[in-house]
């Protein structure tokens, strides 16, 4: 197998630089106009609960840890709770919203901090207000179903979701520079194919 010199391989991006600048310019463009032209932005809203004592607790009563567990696992069956049909649905009846459960339900992400009786609800849409709106609905529907289905009146909302400012996504930066390296590997294994 012919082996290659440092030399050569010198000589060979020398000779060929232009198209490896050229390929690497092209990709960063094109990069840069679908990121910042073509790609949708994408926002994200949070709002968060607490699942509190039970409406009918005993407040001279000292909290033991078996009502702190099962404030836990009530988290982890709330948080199963906010993704159901039910919920979805009322929430999409509510705002008008044009989305079926499946397509809000990918919109929406429950997260139950660990070893807390917190519930983080999470909401991704191109509308930054609808990303708010939709977070604060769906616990205000949640905390309704609740006392309805299990009779409870112990989850608040300790932060109200608020339209955000900056999206998350697409991250035009990042896209550019991921693509710079791209189309500099592009460019250096063209010119290596052509050579040899």
């Amino acid at each position: 197998m012919e082996e290659i010199s440092l030399r050569e391989i010198y000589f060979i991006l020398k000779k060929w630089l232009w198209l490896i600048v050229g390929l690497l310019v092209i990709s960063m463009l094109i990069s840069a106009v679908i990121s910042f032209f073509v790609l949708d932005k994408e926002y994200q809203a949070h709002t968060t609960l607490m699942v509190g004592r039970p409406a009918d607790y005993i407040s001279d009563r000292e909290l033991s840890l078996s009502d702190l567990n099962l404030n836990q696992r009530l988290v982890s069956t709330y948080g199963e709770l906010i993704k159901t049909r039910t919920v979805a649905d009322k929430v999409i009846d509510n705002l008008n919203l044009p989305y079926t459960y499946g397509s809000l339900r990918g919109k929406l992400n429950v997260k139950l901090v660990q070893n807390t009786e917190i519930i983080s609800i999470t909401v991704n849409d191109n509308n930054p207000v609808m990303a708010a709106e939709i977070a604060n609905e769906t616990a205000q529907v949640f905390m309704d179903t609740v006392k309805d289905i299990m009779k409870v009146e112990n989850v608040q909302v300790i932060d109200v979701a608020e339209p955000p400012v900056n999206s998350i996504s697409p991250r035009p930066m990042l896209n550019i520079a991921i693509a710079a390296v791209l189309g500099l590997m592009l460019g250096v294994f063209a010119a290596f194919l052509i050579e040899f």
